[in-house]
């Protein structure tokens, strides 16, 4: 067989011959639309790429994006690996402090600034060496007197191609480092009927920003298959995304479930605002998605949603939630939890979950820390600093999840081990009752967290965001929890706020909520 190495090479090659004419849409920062196309992106890409080795980078070299989803970000995309060096994207969501480390840590030669994020990476500039380019403009200027005719140098598919770090929720950021050969895996088995099922007649909306694990690695996937590319730029409200799936007819968009509780309240209160016949599917990961969402969404709008789970070191899918055909024949409720779990791993992907006492049955019941190994799951952390007992010896990465797995394979999150509560010696699944309150039509959202109790160690305790003009007493919520919890498992109290804190990945951010209650007193 011929020895092919999967790089980026062969992805950029394959999109400028058979998609030069698909569309690349974009919402720029004064909310006008610019259109362009695969063929266009690739021609300015290689300009860029010459550009880069002007200005001295290297093979190897890590060159940095500070910017939102746009199609000059896209160029960045395929420009950086196509000279042979290793896109790494930040987080404007996170503090000046941790974005100072992590472009002093990775060694960035150069960071491209949309104009929009100018003010943040000012907070940072004087503490790091990197180049700023600023998108637009000046990038324009930087590569109209550049060639577009580049010829990658010869990579091997090991090489890295790109670099992302965790969001620092606990230490230090950490740096993951990808292979071309992971991406092109990555971006081939996504794409997986049973996966997240995309092809050339698509038109996607990576909600989910680029510099957010490379937007679940959509902006490869895509390319690869030709599927239309729709960026939504830095609005992410509601009617934003909404108008962009109605004009554009996107059939697959993907988000976390912040983003779509949001759209749900939209929807729910303008139903017929928007036409949304084309949407075949929303991808929803990041963190848990409450099953009464996914009910919502389906029984009120006829929009499907397919739950998917993964981390910044896989890639990030580890995991997603299609029906077996053994499955089909179940009643619709049964069908809907099933639907809310975390799903099946992609082929290539292995999963167990691992107690004190070894690997835990697939029962559904009892419960160990998801491991994980894979051709795009982590081996280690860039430049190998902590948390390296993440990393077993056999292969495996602890992902810090603690899951069941039922018998049919599919693993159910029950919390991440930090957030777990151990209450007399028995444990409560914080996820599980949050995603039960956000059942309630009373609670727009909620979270819930450890206490500490003088008598059983730690007991739940409700943080909840009421609907506007919506009312629900501690009982009624206690009420309505009995139906699927023990009363020893229910909260012992509801902690009314006006928002949930949010991590820079835009899930729940339990560290504020455990800080603001840790004087939270409760009866004994």
């Amino acid at each position: 067989m011929m020895q092919m190495p999967l790089t980026l090479a062969m992805l950029f090659r394959r999109v400028e011959r058979y998609f030069p004419n698909v569309e690349v849409v974009t919402r720029n920062a004064d909310k006008s639309i610019s259109r362009t196309t695969y063929g266009e992106v690739l021609r300015r890409s290689r300009k860029l790429a010459n550009a880069l080795v002007r200005l001295g980078v290297k093979p190897g070299d890590r060159v940095a994006t500070l910017a939102w989803n746009s199609a000059r970000h896209l160029e960045t995309y395929f420009a950086i690996p196509m000279a042979g060096a290793v896109l790494h994207t930040l987080n404007p969501r996170l503090s000046a402090a941790d974005l100072t480390y992590i472009v002093n840590h990775a060694e960035d030669r150069v960071v491209f600034v949309d104009e929009p994020l100018v003010p943040v990476f000012d907070k940072f500039r004087a503490e790091v060496k990197a180049q700023a380019i600023v998108l637009g403009k000046e990038s324009d200027a930087l590569i109209e007197r550049e060639s577009d005719q580049f010829q990658m140098a010869a990579l091997s598919e090991e090489n890295a191609a790109g670099l992302c770090y965790t969001s620092g929720t606990t230490g230090r950021p950490k740096g993951v480092l990808y292979s071309h050969r992971s991406t092109m895996l990555h971006a081939l088995i996504s794409a997986l009927p049973d996966a997240i099922d995309l092809g050339m007649r698509d038109v996607v909306l990576p909600v989910v920003p680029m510099f957010h694990v490379n937007a679940w690695g959509l902006p490869y996937t895509c390319a690869m298959l030709g599927a239309k590319l729709v960026l939504p730029g830095p609005h992410l409200d509601p009617h934003s995304l909404l108008q962009l799936m109605h004009d554009e007819k996107v059939t697959c968009a993907g988000g976390v479930p912040t983003v779509w509780l949001a759209i749900l309240e939209a929807v729910d209160k303008e139903p017929k605002r928007y036409d949304l016949s084309s949407v075949k599917q929303m991808v929803i990961g990041g963190s848990a998605a409450p099953q009464a969402m996914i009910e919502a969404f389906d029984k009120r709008h006829g929009l499907k949603v397919l739950h998917a789970w993964g981390m910044t070191e896989m890639s990030p899918i580890g995991s997603t939630t299609r029906l077996k055909p053994e499955h089909d024949k179940l009643p619709e409720s049964e069908q809907y939890k099933i639907k809310a779990l975390q799903g099946l791993p992609p082929p290539l992907v292995e999963a167990r979950a691992m107690s004190q006492d070894g690997e835990a049955p697939w029962d559904g019941k009892s419960m160990g820390e998801l491991e994980v190994r894979g051709p795009w799951v982590a081996r280690s952390y860039y430049k190998n600093e902590g948390e390296s007992d993440k990393f077993r010896s056999d292969g495996w990465f602890r992902t810090g999840d603690v899951v069941t797995i039922d018998p049919s394979g599919y693993i159910r999150i029950t919390d991440r081990s930090k957030d777990l509560i151990k209450s007399g010696g028995e444990w409560i699944s914080s996820v599980d009752l949050e995603n039960a309150l956000m059942g309630h039509p009373s609670v727009k959202e909620a979270a819930v967290v450890a206490v500490p109790h003088p008598k059983w160690t730690e007991r739940p305790v409700a943080c909840v965001v009421t609907r506007e003009g919506a009312t629900a007493t501690d009982e009624e919520l206690k009420e309505f929890l009995r139906k699927g919890f023990a009363e020893w498992q229910l909260p012992d109290a509801f902690v009314r706020v006006d928002a949930i804190p949010r991590t820079a990945a835009g899930k729940f951010l339990k560290s504020a909520l455990r800080e603001k209650l840790k004087d939270f007193k409760l009866p004994a």
